[in-house]
């Protein structure tokens, strides 16, 4: 048989640990180990069992006393005799699981009506329907009540009976007396799950479960400058309550295509624009195609440089939840550089820059100063 492992080192305190510090280091690895929440650790139950073990002892004043002066041999019965602390045993509080049920569900494990479990899904949408808005159809699988057996798990013109175990209250109550005074606990039936209830003839459609999987199709209305991230609830959409409790909620994440043309900031929408030289230095009226697809007459002023923003009022994206305010657009003003010139180009702006140059030279000495000095 292996060695009990100290208890203070089972709960990760001190012998001299105060009853509250004992207490919130059971809760902390009862959270933990519990087989219910911790399904993907084959060893979660002896591990939980182990920690209610030590502090079911810890926990009481007389155990935790004679287990300081004799350690694990005080609960040992051909240790310490018949009359010894043995008689206790750990089965007091009817198993790791009622002792979670004591301090987690108010001693008792819930029973009637449950709403359903909440769901989480991904949804993925182009730059224009997050900055337009939009209306999608999600297809998904949920578990809901199955209609042969109209959620009882029973094959349709047969019931369930009751639970000969519990009696249909689902769980079974022992009483034990120790040398520490008696001891009254509650768990779980084993015959029937805690259900209440026995199926002789399980439903050939859910086989017994009450419950089938289907697939639904979703309506969700995506609202205009909406970003990555974004969080919609549809209530009622989640999976269907337990026992005709109401159903949770469907939480959809949000996460958005990029667009081969425009980047966002926030309510900004950004843009690059290529123009020439001449239109650059000459200024000009251009036309742009905006996100919606509709053309917008760009102005570009005169002597525009590379990298130089032009910005185009309420043409960005709509403030989330109060559409009637919009960004801007900014468009990035990117001068192209011709690298090919016929010879009559190479000429005219070579005496483009020869008169502009010659213009510089003929200035004074008091108006390059002026010049140089702002």
């Amino acid at each position: 048989m292996a060695t009990k492992r100290d208890y203070y080192e089972v709960l990760g305190v001190t012998k001299s640990a105060s009853p509250e510090d004992i207490k919130k280091a059971y809760r902390q690895k009862a959270k933990k180990f519990h087989p219910d929440v911790n399904k993907d650790d084959p060893d979660a139950a002896e591990k939980f069992k182990e920690v209610a073990e030590a502090y079911e002892v810890l926990s009481d004043d007389q155990k935790r006393a004679a287990y300081d002066q004799y350690g694990h041999d005080a609960f040992d019965p051909n240790r310490m005799g018949a009359g010894g602390f043995g008689g206790a045993g750990f089965g007091g509080m009817g198993g790791f699981g009622d002792i979670f049920d004591l301090f987690f569900c108010g001693g008792q494990r819930r029973r009637g009506p449950q709403r359903g479990a909440d769901r989480e899904v991904r949804l993925d949408i182009t730059f224009e329907e997050a900055v337009f808005g939009a209306e999608k159809e999600m297809h998904l699988m949920r578990v809901e009540t199955c209609e042969r057996c109209d959620g009882s798990g029973a094959e349709p013109g047969s019931f369930p009976k009751t639970c000969a175990q519990c009696q249909g209250s689902g769980q079974v109550r022992t009483v034990q007396n120790t040398p520490f005074g008696r001891f009254e606990s509650t768990r779980t039936c084993t015959q029937c799950g805690g259900s209440g209830k026995i199926i002789d003839k399980p439903c050939s459609n859910c086989k017994g479960r009450g419950t089938v999987k289907r697939r639904r199709t979703i309506n969700v209305r995506i609202p205009a400058g909406i970003d990555t991230g974004a969080r919609l609830r549809i209530q009622a959409e989640g999976e269907e309550g337990i026992m005709g409790g109401p159903p949770g909620d469907l939480f959809i994440v949000v996460v958005v295509k990029t667009h081969p043309r425009f980047k966002r900031d926030g309510y900004t929408l950004v843009c690059s624009q290529d123009i020439n030289i001449v239109q650059a230095s000459l200024g000009a009226e251009i036309d742009i195609t905006l996100l919606d697809g509709e053309s917008h007459k760009l102005i570009i002023p005169e002597g525009t440089q590379p990298g130089d923003i032009i910005t185009v009022k309420n043409k960005g994206v709509p403030h989330l939840h109060h559409s009637s305010r919009q960004g801007d657009l900014k468009v990035l003003i990117n001068v192209k550089i011709p690298t090919r010139l016929s010879k009559r180009q190479r000429e005219l702006l070579a005496g483009f820059y020869g008169e502009a140059e010659e213009k510089e030279n003929k200035k004074g000495l008091f108006d390059k100063l002026k010049d140089a000095m702002g």
